[in-house]
């Protein structure tokens, strides 16, 4: 019934998605400013080195919910919004840089002085440059959906139905047209991210979080050439969805090949939004990663 979303809390969305948690509080905000840009970010808690998670183009850090609760007993957690993101502010700056100079702002905003990186498609592209510029801060890194060869034209209908979104009086709205668009998808799982995309606002309507300006896809896509070199030095996992259509199984073997200490893990039942499609394998690779 329209006025009557009912949105997923997250350690209900988690154990449907066969989570298992391992400390279900909330984790902690935390805002600071680098270059006159506000930033935002969740402080996990967790034991074990620092862990910092990037999320994907138009994506927030709530994209990590479910795989922070479960990985908390192995790890550090850190999930930032990327500048114009989330609850981060909107910039006229979005080169890739720039972004990893954010996260490395976070790192000492935290008194992180070695941590490791996670990096989901455009957060992975951000994690690379850091790997590569930063080595003494960066002691691993995983990729989650992101490697040269990408075929991002297979998500032009969804980044088109992103990019159209605006101010709404029902989030309920924007859920009927995302099912329209994924009509496999699953509707509490669209709920819940976009409640984690709109935001409330003093009348009761919702608008998007996110600067919705296009992004430089010529930028990304030649930033993913540099992917193996910059990565060379680093262990780096790199994490396939089973089903996604943006990268190819042949273009992520292609990067491990390439990789002198990389491996490959594909995750069956997920798409490109890994993290949100099947979190609790996504958890169970990572572990093994991160402790090894």
């Amino acid at each position: 019934m329209r006025g009557h979303t009912t949105i997923p809390s997250m350690i209900e969305r988690a154990a449907t998605l066969g989570v298992p948690i391992h400390d279900p509080a909330p984790p902690r905000d935390f805002r600071f400013s680098r270059a006159g840009c506000r930033l935002h970010g969740f402080d996990w808690g967790g034991t074990g080195l620092p862990t910092i998670l990037l999320h994907g183009g138009a994506l927030t850090a709530h994209t990590w919910d479910f795989v922070c609760l479960g990985l908390r007993g192995a790890a550090r957690l850190v999930a930032l919004d990327l500048r114009g993101h989330g609850d981060s502010e909107w910039s006229d700056d979005y080169r890739i840089e720039t972004m990893a100079a954010d996260v490395v702002a976070t790192a000492d905003h935290l008194g992180l002085d070695r941590v490791r990186l996670v990096g989901m498609s455009l957060g992975g592209v951000v994690a690379a440059h850091i790997a590569d510029t930063r080595p003494e801060l960066v002691e691993r890194v995983a990729l989650v959906d992101v490697a040269p060869g990408a075929d991002f034209e297979s998500t032009r209908r969804v980044r088109e139905f992103i990019f159209g979104l605006g101010p709404v009086r029902e989030l309920d709205t924007v859920v009927d047209s995302a099912m329209r668009v994924s009509p496999r998808a699953d509707r509490a799982g669209v709920t819940y991210r976009m409640s984690t995309l709109f935001r409330r606002t003093a009348d009761g309507g919702w608008v998007p979080k996110g600067d919705l300006s296009p992004p430089d896809f010529p930028a990304i896509l030649a930033a993913l050439e540099r992917l193996a070199a910059q990565l060379a030095h680093v262990p780096v996992l790199l994490v396939r969805g089973g089903r996604s259509r943006v990268l190819p199984q042949s273009a992520a073997e292609r990067l491990v090949e390439r990789i002198p200490d990389g491996q490959l893990v594909v995750v069956p039942d997920a798409g490109h939004n890994v993290q949100e499609d099947n979190p609790a394998a996504l958890i169970a690779a990572l572990q093994s990663f991160l402790t090894r």
